[in-house]
């Protein structure tokens, strides 16, 4: 019998001749969930994030990974009955999530933050438009969510400009509340950095890689707790994500304007010494020659990052 719709039991191969068992089949769709969140000193939020997940997804798997956590975070982890792997020390927010995503056994991975900002009961809406036929659905933060101006006038940048280069309209690049396909995700492990830009880089790769991605709008609340985010330290970081974006997707499109730029200012300085001193300066041969070296920087680049995406990579 063929069913009309999808449904989180598609993919279940029943053997020939074996007796259909509706309550297997529900527990298998509820144990193939894996929900995997970062913490680094978090046991404050917590204590109230754990056991609301658990009643939100009663059979879902449940990993914290403490990234090197100096309070509680273990113990209250313990008295949720949820797993805990901790570190001996902190590896940063993409490490966390690299190893939640190699320890979980779902099929399908809930990433969240552990300070109390996203909500589980988001979580059912983020995997009914999963099942719609995306392979990635992340929660899109409004303004009202953003962690200050600043950081919201930097986001709505990323956005702008991850859109731009993918050609598919990107209405949070950073948000770290996202459900995949695990075995989609899996594939881009080693190229996640551990530090707090996952979410750009696992976003470009799926873009890269012809994966559905969707948006689902939700409400970020304010975090319990300090930030771990310095403005400064990780001010800078985030300026990287600009070039990121581009060398992720499509380093020519980062390479050729660039390109174009310096073959313009020697051509504009050409002009500017010839009419008035009638002749070619080594500037001028200096610019053209960075374009060209450009152009070809990024050819290189193009190659490798198509290297990069080769499924048996």
């Amino acid at each position: 019998m063929q069913m009309g719709c999808k449904s989180r039991t598609e993919g279940v191969n029943w053997p020939r001749g074996a007796r259909y068992d509706p309550d297997s089949q529900r527990e298998h769709a509820l144990s193939r969930l894996s929900i995997i969140l970062p913490a680094k000193n978090e046991a404050a939020a917590l204590v109230d994030v754990l056991p609301r997940l658990r009643a939100a997804q009663p059979e879902a798997e449940i990993i914290v990974v403490d990234d090197g956590s100096t309070d509680d975070t273990r113990s209250v982890c313990a008295a949720a009955g949820v797993t805990c792997l901790s570190s001996p020390y902190s590896m940063g927010n993409g490490a966390a999530i690299k190893r939640g995503a190699r320890a979980a056994k779902g099929e399908i991975l809930v990433f969240m933050d552990g300070d109390g900002q996203h909500d589980p009961a988001d979580i059912g809406r983020l995997l009914a438009r999963l099942d719609t036929g995306f392979d990635m659905v992340v929660g899109a933060r409004d303004w009202d969510s953003q962690a200050g101006v600043g950081r919201g006038a930097a986001n709505t940048f990323y956005n702008w400009l991850a859109t731009r280069i993918t050609g598919h309209e990107v209405k949070d690049l950073t948000s770290g509340y996202r459900v995949v396909r695990a075995d989609k995700f899996r594939e881009f492990i080693h190229l996640l950095p551990n530090g707090f830009s996952y979410p750009t880089t696992s976003t470009m790769a799926f873009f890269r890689s012809a994966y559905g991605v969707a948006y689902d709008p939700i409400k970020a609340h304010k975090r319990v707790g300090q930030s771990h985010i310095k403005p400064i330290r990780d001010g800078l970081r985030f300026l990287l994500i600009i070039f990121k974006i581009a060398t992720l997707y499509s380093p020519l499109k980062l390479f050729v304007p660039a390109s174009f730029l310096f073959f313009v200012l020697g051509c504009a300085n050409y002009a500017w010494t010839f009419l008035h001193e009638g002749r070619l300066t080594n500037m001028s041969t200096l610019m053209w020659s960075a374009a060209v070296i450009v152009f070809l920087i990024g050819l290189v680049s193009e190659q490798i990052t198509a290297l990069t995406y080769r499924r048996d990579a």
